[in-house]
């Protein structure tokens, strides 16, 4: 299993890193604005990736937009502070597979990575 954690501020991405590499799943890569994600998951071809929704450059669902319009099978989970129902349907739309709201425990993560690879 390969994990693309995309969010704009280091400390997120490196908690996450910390969560997966903890549970021995392995980071392929980070990226910190849309635009980079959608060139690294080109570039990768994680199993799943983590993205953030509020970023420079190109938001969490437009980026989303993009991977699915390349790979239709993507495994995207949405993990944003931003908890608003029109904020969560409108990834969900792009094809995130499900949303986790920041903060969020290591085992919440790593039940929706799980969850995800196995539907």
């Amino acid at each position: 299993m390969s994990i693309l954690i995309v969010d704009d501020t280091i400390f997120m991405r490196s908690t996450i890193k910390k969560y997966l590499e903890e549970s021995d799943i392995g980071v392929v890569g980070e990226a910190s604005n849309g635009v980079e994600a959608v060139e690294k998951y080109k570039e990768l071809n994680p199993s799943v990736v983590t993205m953030d929704i509020t970023m420079p450059h190109m938001g969490g669902v437009e980026a989303i937009k993009r991977i699915v319009e390349y790979d239709s099978d993507a495994n995207i989970i949405v993990c944003s502070s931003m908890g608003q129902e029109d904020v969560v349907m409108n990834a969900i739309k792009a094809g995130a597979k499900t949303f986790i709201v920041k903060p969020f425990e290591k085992s919440r993560l790593l039940d929706e990575i799980n969850r995800v690879i196995n539907v």
